[in-house]
């Protein structure tokens, strides 16, 4: 995870620092692909996140720091999950994010056959724990929006 991060600042500055340093936010930002904002509104929805502040506030990200973002960046970006989805994953945790979060429908083996009466499919007792998590958390977001569209049918029936 080395990079080059003070090359493009000149000549009279380190071309780049270690895998243990610390990184400033803006260092943290650029690393990760994201804006500074972004980061500190995740502080602000991931207690986990909790930077080393200096006088005046200024953030330092520890490695671990940043490895925990990339992570909570991939669930959101790559994989699709909300900040609501990613804080019920790491209540379920205990803080902690599953090394290894299955998408959904990538590991999930429920037919048609397997639907309870009110619409989802159970968990299959077979699926580990990081995998049942993930799952748990995905159906937890997909019943709140069901629950949604269906109000928001019942006003379009009310007020066409």
């Amino acid at each position: 995870m080395k990079t080059n991060l003070g090359a493009a600042a000149g000549t009279s500055r380190r071309t780049a620092k270690s895998d243990s340093a610390f990184r400033t936010i803006s260092e943290a930002a650029k690393e990760l692909g994201l804006q500074q904002h972004v980061l500190r509104f995740w502080e602000s929805k991931f207690p986990q996140i909790q930077p080393m502040k200096r006088a005046g506030g200024r953030r330092y990200y520890r490695p671990e720091d940043i490895d925990f973002l990339a992570h909570i960046r991939t669930l959101l970006h790559d994989q699709g999950f909300t900040i609501k989805g990613v804080q019920k994953l790491l209540d379920q945790n205990k803080g902690k994010l599953p090394s290894e979060i299955a998408v959904a429908g990538q590991n999930a083996d429920a037919s048609t056959s397997d639907v309870t009466q009110n619409g989802s499919a159970p968990l299959a007792d077979s699926v580990s724990g990081p995998d049942k998590a993930a799952l748990k958390a995905v159906l937890g977001e997909l019943e709140e929006l069901q629950a949604i569209l269906r109000t928001s049918l019942q006003d379009a029936k009310k007020n066409p």
